[in-house]
């Protein structure tokens, strides 16, 4: 796990952003397959790769993009679904095309067709060749995607509860916190093992816990995040503020100088 702390939210998300595109020119098939988080966390990192498109740095045309989560029971169009708010915050800004964007269905209405739908989306990122490079936050409670705390480690794409402060937390998004779905569908813990790459990345004091308690805690389902410890190739970009809870916070800075000159 390679860990970079940024002096500020800016850093981190250009740190974040070529560790995104180092990952993806490696793509094990023609067409690279990136994992999208949503919420505030990858913001910055999404307006870094559009400024290395305007560069000519990057092209995400070829690009397929697959979702880590929807909520469940919202309408399809629906301004805070995922797809509407990947639309906007991605394929608008970095140019992936919307045919190429995978996201969970969450629209129907009953739990054996939401079985289904995330089965049926199992077998979608299976069919691209799986993922190359999942971006993820972190939730203040630990999460991962909408893995809350207790989720199984080797968990698949699923229905989920979402807990109170993750609620809490996406309010801000709604209405009102009553207007925020109860559940969801994720990609599972296990799912998210799969990606060849994963790309965290935190900013703010308000995460520091979660990030102490996720990368030098111990691997527990208390803390779905831990499970990057468990990934070969983890790359986590974290700003002052949310590194401040690290103990071994000199050795990744050294690590991350790497080898001495010659």
């Amino acid at each position: 796990m390679e860990v970079l702390v940024a002096p500020g939210p800016e850093q981190a998300a250009e740190r974040a952003a070529a560790a995104v595109l180092d990952g993806l020119a490696r793509a094990a098939g023609p067409a690279p397959v990136l994992g999208l988080a949503t919420g505030s966390s990858p913001l910055g990192l999404y307006r870094a790769l559009g400024r290395a498109v305007a560069q000519g740095r990057a092209d995400f045309a070829d690009t397929h993009g697959v979702a880590l989560d929807e909520y469940v029971g919202l309408p399809p169009g629906h301004p805070e679904g995922y797809r509407q708010v990947l639309l906007r915050e991605v394929c608008s800004v970095v140019g992936l095309a919307p045919e190429r964007l995978a996201v969970p269905d969450g629209s129907v209405a009953d739990l054996d067709a939401l079985e289904r739908a995330a089965a049926d989306y199992e077998a979608r990122i299976a069919a691209l060749g799986g993922v190359d490079v999942q971006i993820l936050g972190i939730g203040a409670n630990g999460h991962l995607g909408f893995n809350e705390p207790g989720s199984a480690l080797a968990s698949r794409t699923r229905v989920k509860r979402l807990s109170a402060r993750t609620r809490r937390d996406n309010a801000r998004f709604f209405p009102g916190a009553d207007d925020v779905p109860t559940h969801c569908l994720t990609q599972g813990l296990g799912t998210i093992l799969d990606a060849r790459r994963l790309v965290l990345v935190a900013t703010g004091d308000g995460k520091a816990d979660a990030v102490a308690a996720a990368l030098e805690g111990p691997l527990t389902a208390s803390v779905p995040a831990s499970v990057l410890q468990w990934h070969p190739d983890t790359v986590v970009c974290l700003d002052e503020d949310a590194a401040a809870g690290l103990r071994n916070r000199q050795y990744y800075d050294d690590s991350a100088a790497g080898l001495p000159e010659s």
